[in-house]
């Protein structure tokens, strides 16, 4: 698979070393040795406020809301790893989509992507619009033209996922960020699922990247946040002005958790990927898994679109198995290596049930239409040896 358009990862200037390679770029922007002591790992500045030397005249910062330096050093990485001029991080990936909605003015006309993480969707509908905002649920991978229908002269945002979440729709990234450019909108592109590994939004139209940093990025399932990444100056300073107005910043140490993991994205992202084209190929000739939906799959309907926009195809794999939703449980539940549990991303493999659980908030009508139903399984393929992983599946069907 080609990159979609030549340097769209980006050097910036937060690296001493110029490039253009993701692994080198994981490893060491936004980190310098620290100052005082030559620490080759940026210290965690676990402290609420600074002494001024003279009142109103601070040195740097003057209040941990406003700023400190591990969590300066996440988000100069955060930017390179988008290729952005700017990243700002926030306590978890809703408070990053919520900062986003703040930008909103009431009358405003946003169009969300139908199949959209249940937590965005629930935020959008019970929060946001009661304060005169409308939200479309609207399939967003459909043809230029029937997508230009969607706006109105009040349209002002786009919000989509692609891959999407759980279905692993592929959104063409381009097509709507021209659609939207036309109409005067701003292009929001949550790239959790793909990573800043496999995908980057802002080279192919998009206006802001949101990461739930809680999964990939962070990658161990022991930190919750959040990520904005964008290059505009004003929309930067505004979103900016919402992180420190309304608070929901990261903690120092869960920035210096996020920097040790993001120098090892790269080469997880690699094994996340390898693993689950392995699963998915496997679960495919097994007869109890009626559907298997993953992007690296040529059976994918939108496979060709991914291969694209896409440099790799990430770890989620969803299914459909055989069966009411007992057996869908027991089956979970007989699994050993893969746990049961919400989020996805980590190094350890989870199996999660959309239904009940990640999508359980969004209208039942709209579950329905989509096809989140009872018999829906979503996999978060780890980077345990593949074959445990696949004889995990089958040892599981065995005990049905």
């Amino acid at each position: 698979m080609t990159s979609p358009r030549p340097g769209d990862v980006l050097y910036t200037a937060t690296m001493k070393i110029k490039t253009d390679k993701q692994s080198t770029i994981c490893v060491h922007a936004g980190v310098e040795p620290d100052a005082t002591h030559q620490a080759i790992m940026t210290p965690i500045f676990q402290t609420s406020t600074y002494v001024q030397d003279y009142p109103g005249e601070p040195k740097t910062f003057d209040y941990a809301r406003a700023g400190n330096p591990t969590r300066d050093a996440l988000e100069q990485s955060l930017a390179a790893l988008e290729g952005a001029n700017y990243g700002i991080s926030f306590a978890s990936g809703l408070a990053a989509v919520q900062a986003v909605a703040q930008l909103l003015l009431p009358g405003s006309h946003v169009l969300v992507c139908d199949d959209v993480y249940g937590g965005s969707g629930r935020l959008f509908r019970k929060l946001f619009a009661q304060y005169d905002i409308e939200f479309d649920f609207v399939d967003m991978t459909v043809s230029a033209d029937e997508l230009e229908s969607y706006f109105k002269a009040n349209t002002s945002m786009v919000w989509l996922e692609t891959p999407t979440n759980p279905l692993l729709k592929i959104i063409d990234i381009g097509m709507v960020s021209a659609a939207a450019r036309a109409a005067g909108a701003l292009v929001v592109v949550d790239n959790t699922f793909a990573s800043p590994i496999f995908q980057s939004p802002l080279a192919l139209g998009a206006d802001v990247v949101m990461h739930s940093v809680t999964k990939y990025i962070g990658g161990h399932s022991d930190i919750v946040g959040g990520s904005l990444m964008l290059s505009d100056e004003s929309l930067h300073e505004k979103l900016r002005f919402i992180q420190f107005a309304a608070g929901a910043i990261s903690a120092p140490m869960d920035c210096f958790l996020l920097l040790r993991s993001i120098k090892t994205l790269s080469i997880r992202m690699q094994a996340h990927q390898q693993n689950a084209l392995r699963l998915a190929q496997a679960l495919e000739s097994m007869p109890d898994f009626v559907e298997v939906i993953y992007p690296g799959l040529s059976s994918h309907p939108q496979h060709q679109l991914a291969t694209q926009q896409m440099r790799g195809f990430s770890g989620i794999v969803s299914v459909r198995l055989q069966g009411d939703f007992e057996r869908v449980a027991k089956f979970m539940q007989k699994l050993q290596v893969f746990s049961l549990a919400e989020s996805l991303g980590g190094v350890e493999s989870l199996i999660n049930h959309p239904e009940t659980m990640t999508h359980a908030s969004v209208p039942e009508e709209l579950r329905k239409t989509l096809g989140i139903s009872s018999n829906l399984l979503r996999f978060s393929v780890g980077i345990e040896d593949a074959d445990d992983l696949i004889d995990d599946v089958r040892q599981a069907l065995a005990k049905l």
